[in-house]
Parts: C-alpha cells; sequence; structure tokens
C-alpha cells in the first residue's frame, strides 16, 4: 500500500471553476478585459523558438523590477505567483505544530498551506460590522507563532491596516521570533504600502503579484521583497526554474511601459466609482474593497443571484458561504464599458 503524506491526504481543496472563457469573469478579481492588444502582440514578437528553448533567466527581471519599486537587487526574488511564495515562506520559516496567525475570512491559500505543511492556522476572526480588532491579531501572536499574515488590502473584505497597527504586530511578532508577511496583492489599487519596513525589520516580507493591476494571471509571476537574509533563505527551498521565460519578458517589457499600467489602474478605478455610484440609489448596500473588487449585498439570496447571473447571464461573481459574508457578492471591477455590462446583467438576476 503507498505511503500518503498525512497532512496532504486531509487536506481538503476546492478548486477553481474551469471553462470560463466564454463567460464575463467577474469573480477572481482579474483584469475583465486584460492587456492592450497591441502591447500583447508586440511582446509575443519577441518569443522566437530559440527564446523557448533556452532555460528561464530571471535576473534581468528582478534588477530591473528592484529599480522599479526602489529597492536593492538583493532584496528581491521572483516566483511562479505569489501562491508559490506562501508556500516558500511558510516552509523556510514555518515548524510542524507552529502556529500561523491571518484574519478570517481571508485569502484562503494560507489556511490550506498550513493544513499542507502541517502548521497550526490561528484565525482571528472578523467582528460582526466587518471590522478588525488589531489587538486580538497582536494578542493572537505567542511563542508558538512562527508567522503573521497581513493582507493589505485584505481579500475578501478589503479593510487595509495603518502604519501604526502594521508596526504594533510587526513589533510583536519580531519579539515572539515570527515572520510577519505583509500581501499586498492590490497594490497600486490601493497604492499605501508597508515597504519600507524591509529596510528597517529583518522579519517583514512584502508579497507582489502581476496577476492584478499588471492582468498577467495566465502567466503567474510573483516577486518576494524582503531583507536579503531571508531573500538568501527563500531561494535556497526554491525550484531552480521556478518562473517561465514568458512570464519574465511579459513582466520586463510592462515595466518598461508605467504608463499602461497607470491607465489600466485608473480605468479600473473609473469603472469601480462609476458602479458604487449607479447601485447606490438603487438601494444597494456596497462595500468599497480598497482592491479591484467590490461587495456588493444582494436584495435576494446572494448564491440564488450568483446562479442566474451565470446560467442566465453567462457572468460569473464569487458568492460566499461564510455567515459573516452569505449575504453579499464580491465583484471584480473593470472598465466603465465592463461594469455597464455586469449591472446589466446583475439588475436582471436580482429579482
Amino acid at each position: 500500500m503507498l505511503h500518503i503524506n498525512e497532512n496532504i491526504a486531509k487536506t481538503e481543496r476546492v478548486f477553481p471553476m474551469q471553462g470560463r472563457m466564454g463567460f464575463l469573469r467577474y469573480d477572481m478579481n482579474e483584469n475583465p478585459e486584460g492587456l492592450p492588444k497591441e502591447f500583447v502582440d508586440s511582446v509575443l514578437s519577441e518569443i522566437t523558438p530559440e527564446f523557448l528553448a533556452v532555460y528561464p533567466e530571471p535576473d534581468r527581471f528582478l534588477r530591473k523590477y528592484a529599480d522599479f519599486v526602489g529597492v536593492g537587487f538583493e532584496n528581491v526574488t521572483a516566483v511562479n505567483g505569489t501562491d508559490m511564495g506562501i508556500r516558500y515562506l511558510l516552509e523556510t520559516f514555518g515548524q510542524p505544530g507552529k502556529e500561523v496567525v491571518t484574519v478570517t475570512p481571508s485569502f484562503e491559500m494560507y489556511r490550506i498551506n498550513c493544513s499542507l505543511l502541517g502548521l497550526k492556522h490561528v484565525p482571528v476572526p472578523y467582528n460582526d460590522d466587518l471590522t478588525i480588532d488589531i489587538e486580538k491579531v497582536v494578542d493572537a501572536i505567542t511563542d508558538d507563532t512562527c508567522a503573521v499574515v497581513l493582507l493589505n488590502p485584505n481579500n475578501p473584505v478589503g479593510n487595509v491596516y495603518t502604519e501604526e497597527e502594521a508596526a504594533r504586530v510587526i513589533a510583536r511578532a519580531k519579539e515572539k521570533g515570527a515572520v510577519v508577511i505583509v500581501d499586498e496583492a492590490y497594490h497600486y489599487f490601493y497604492p499605501n504600502t508597508f515597504l519600507n519596513h524591509i529596510k528597517t525589520d529583518d522579519n517583514v516580507v512584502v508579497l507582489r503579484t502581476f496577476s492584478k493591476a499588471f492582468s498577467l494571471a495566465g502567466l503567474r509571476l510573483g516577486v518576494v521583497i524582503a531583507d536579503p537574509s531571508i531573500i538568501h533563505f527563500v531561494k535556497n527551498g526554491k525550484l531552480t526554474f521556478d518562473v517561465n521565460s514568458v512570464a519574465l519578458l511579459f513582466g520586463e517589457r510592462i515595466l518598461e511601459h508605467p504608463e499602461i499600467l497607470e491607465a489600466m489602474v485608473k480605468q479600473e478605478n473609473e469603472g469601480k466609482a462609476w458602479l458604487l455610484q449607479e447601485l447606490s440609489p438603487r438601494g444597494y448596500e456596497c462595500r468599497d474593497c480598497r482592491g479591484n473588487f467590490v461587495f456588493i449585498k444582494t436584495k435576494n439570496d446572494a448564491h440564488l443571484v450568483a446562479e442566474r447571473l451565470e446560467k442566465e447571464e453567462k457572468v460569473l461573481v464569487h458568492p460566499y458561504g461564510n455567515p459573516l459574508l452569505r449575504a453579499f457578492i464580491r465583484v471584480s471591477v473593470g472598465s466603465e464599458k465592463a461594469m455597464r455590462r455586469f449591472l446589466e446583467a446583475f439588475l436582471r438576476a436580482d429579482r
């Protein structure tokens, strides 16, 4: 009989829906419209048979990225999406049976990786009004804590942390010998950052992704930013060629064209503002979640509305089973044109 790692055997997974290309996709915080076609075509023209035959070389991308965000080359390493960055960090700094503190609900891959790696997930729940008590987060950090996670903004609720709140968590974690993972997946939609802490606190790691504002979710490109000592140990545990050459090339080229990023973020922020402005007079309770998504409290059962949108309108949104969030759907934002298409379908479905 085959031996199965007991942590893997006991972990329950729910994987994303397949076959989404035929739908209007507002369910996974992607850009519904993607990068400009002329930019994509330009980068694709550089991909030759010889290019594909060579193993990936990430350093050129990383030097450009370090300059882009204002840190040193020694402060960064590329990963196959921040999903993989999370795994590397918890493998590097976790110890079986030790604790990882996050708020809940939050991005599920933190809980899942804890389960897979034999770590104890310590969830700090939201208050009933969907606020977070930072005192509870600080109090949850104990001698058994190996990592604390701050998503800023948090997915799915969209709350953010003040500098004072982050500093308290970082200081408490440092006292206990724990790393603080600051997940800034939605940076550029919410530009406040704790990146400055990597220069003053050797227990802080910032995660950034190219899946959201940069609209490259299909290529799986993320970056771990931290003190050189942390980067050294993360690189020790990495796969040698975990980020592919096409992702690195697209990453390089988009860094060379910051005007594309600025235009896409502006477009999505305008679409979000338009949607919120249209929903409010119709009596909808909405949350501006700081990232590239909003929460909408539906007038009818949220799961039924999501089902109608999928089956009748070919529109995907994200409903929740968590009791705090069950009345809401999460909707990714795009341009005003994209949000007009969503709103027309939504008003038909929430009947």
